[in-house]
C-alpha cells in the first residue's frame, strides 16, 4: 500500500542559509508521526511547505500520490490537509458552534453566498464535530469565555472540518496543563486511527512525543538526523548529543527515580 504522504528531497534556503536540507519521509494513514528538534531546526519551515504557505526550492510533496507543491494553501486545505497552530486562532466573539460553521462554510465554498442564513448552515455537521472532540455541551458559549484547553479542542474540531486525510499539528499541547496535554493527544490519536488520518506533529514536550507517537523524526540544522520508534530515538547517541544538557530525552520514570 502506498503512503498517504510522500516527501522527497525537500529543500528551502533563504539568502544562502539552508533552513531545510534534502528532507525525505513518508507517512501512512492512521500513523502518528512526531517531528522534533532544537529551536531553529527547520520544523516550522517544513510544516509551512507541506500546507503550501512556503514553496520549496526543490523537492516533491505528494498527497495520496498527487503532487501538491505549488498549490496555494486554500487548495491544499481542500485536498484534505488540516492544520492546527501553536497559538489558537478562533473568533472570540462568536460561539463555539459558529466557529466550526465558518470552517464548514469555507470548505464547501459557501462563505459568500451564506449571508443572511449562516447561523443555520451545517448545524448537524458542526454538532457532530463538536461531539467528536467533547465540546458539544459548550456549543453555544462565546469562544472568549473558554478555558485554554477547551480552545485547543475547538481548534481540533475546526481542523477536522475539511475531512482531512492529513493533519498537521504545530505544538498542539503548548500552554496546556499536563493532564490536558495527555487528554488532547489521546483524543487526537483515537480520532486519527478511527478515521485513518495521518498525523504529523511538532512538540517540545518529550513526554507527549514518546507516549503518543508511533514514529519520531529528529531534525537538526535543516537535516533529518534520525527516525525510528520512540524507544530507538531516545537511545540514539546522535540524538542524545543534540539534546545534551536539555534533559529532554529522559522519560518521566527516570526523572522520578532521580528525584528519590
Amino acid at each position: 500500500m502506498s503512503a498517504l504522504l510522500q516527501v522527497n528531497g525537500l529543500v528551502k534556503s533563504y539568502a544562502g542559509v539552508h533552513a531545510v536540507r534534502g528532507v525525505s519521509f513518508s507517512l501512512n494513514g492512521g500513523e502518528i508521526l512526531a517531528l522534533i528538534g532544537p529551536n531553529g531546526a527547520g520544523k516550522s519551515t517544513c510544516f509551512n511547505m507541506l500546507n503550501g504557505q512556503i514553496r520549496p526550492n526543490a523537492g516533491s510533496i505528494k498527497l495520496a500520490g498527487e503532487e501538491i507543491v505549488g498549490l496555494p494553501p486554500r487548495t491544499v486545505w481542500r485536498r484534505g490537509v488540516g492544520r492546527t497552530f501553536q497559538i489558537t486562532a478562533t473568533f472570540s466573539s462568536m460561539t463555539v458552534r459558529e466557529n466550526v460553521q465558518v470552517a464548514l462554510l469555507s470548505f464547501h465554498k459557501r462563505l459568500r453566498s451564506a449571508l443572511g442564513y449562516a447561523g443555520a448552515a451545517f448545524l448537524d455537521e458542526a454538532n457532530k464535530l463538536l461531539a467528536l472532540v467533547g465540546m458539544e455541551a459548550q456549543a453555544g458559549r462565546p469562544c472568549g469565555e473558554l478555558a485554554y484547553g477547551d480552545l485547543k479542542r475547538l481548534e481540533l474540531a475546526i481542523a477536522l472540518a475539511n475531512a482531512p486525510r492529513l493533519l498537521l499539528m504545530d505544538e498542539p499541547t503548548a500552554g496546556m496543563a499536563p493532564k490536558e496535554r495527555v487528554e488532547l493527544m489521546r483524543l487526537t490519536a483515537a480520532i486519527a486511527r478511527e478515521k485513518g488520518i495521518g498525523v504529523l506533529f511538532t512538540e517540545h514536550d518529550m513526554d507527549v512525543v514518546f507516549e503518543h507517537a508511533d514514529t519520531v523524526m529528529v531534525l537538526n540544522r535543516g537535516e533529518l538526523v534520525a527516525r525510528g520508534t520512540p524507544q530507538e530515538v531516545r537511545r540514539d547517541p546522535h540524538v542524545q548529543a543534540i539534546y545534551l544538557g536539555e534533559g529532554l530525552l529522559y522519560d518521566a520514570r527516570h526523572r522520578e527515580e532521580s528525584a528519590q
